[in-house]
């Protein structure tokens, strides 16, 4: 699930805010554990059928990788790859109350902050600021906001991919119109009417 720019309240009914609901892992160390979500404007379900489907992609590169989840939301994709045993992700989150939902669960999985990170901004302005490769990372922004052509040219500028290194983008099903570095080579797509799902591998 991922975030959009309305603001929202865990606590206030003036604010807007509904309680939201779930996203539950489904493989790994924390296996059929349930995570809270806020229910904040933009954010959209990655059903488990999905996540099944893009782990088992990632199958080889999850172990030990230290990983990105660029537009964080829910933090599904980041959750995910941590309880298949990645070594440690950073989760980057531009609604303040999305991100403190974000903090809630990384207490709840007893994760420490080694493990996991948040970094709670425009994501475009962080990947800037960002030191260090990352071996997977998790391009999932908001729909129709053309996020991806100047996110991916920041990771590239950056050299934040590691080499070997993989990077999951998805985006409108007819919302394509993004390149890509010569050196990321495409090993997975899907494509439906809803959903483009690519999966790129750094060459060099």
């Amino acid at each position: 699930m991922k975030r959009g720019e309305k603001r929202s309240s865990k606590s206030s009914v003036a604010a807007g805010t509904k309680s939201g609901g779930t996203v539950r892992i489904i493989s790994g160390r924390f296996r059929g554990r349930k995570l809270s979500v806020l229910d904040v404007q933009g954010l959209r379900p990655t059903t488990d059928k999905n996540k099944e489907m893009l782990f088992s992609w990632l199958m080889p590169y999850t172990l030990d990788a230290v990983c990105l989840d660029a537009f964080a939301g829910s933090g599904g994709l980041g959750f995910e790859a941590l309880s298949r045993y990645g070594k440690s992700c950073t989760f980057i989150e531009l609604n303040k109350n999305a991100a403190e939902k974000l903090a809630d669960n990384i207490q709840l999985l007893d994760l420490s902050s080694q493990q996991a990170q948040i970094i709670q901004g425009n994501t475009l302005d962080t990947l800037n600021n960002l030191n260090q490769p990352y071996d997977l990372i998790f391009l999932d922004p908001p729909f129709n906001q053309d996020l991806l052509p100047q996110t991916i040219q920041r990771i590239a500028e950056n050299a934040l991919l590691s080499v070997d290194g993989v990077i999951y983008i998805e985006c409108e099903g007819q919302g394509g119109s993004y390149s890509v570095p010569e050196n990321w080579q495409l090993i997975k797509e899907k494509r439906s009417p809803q959903i483009l799902a690519r999966v790129y591998q750094r060459a060099n």
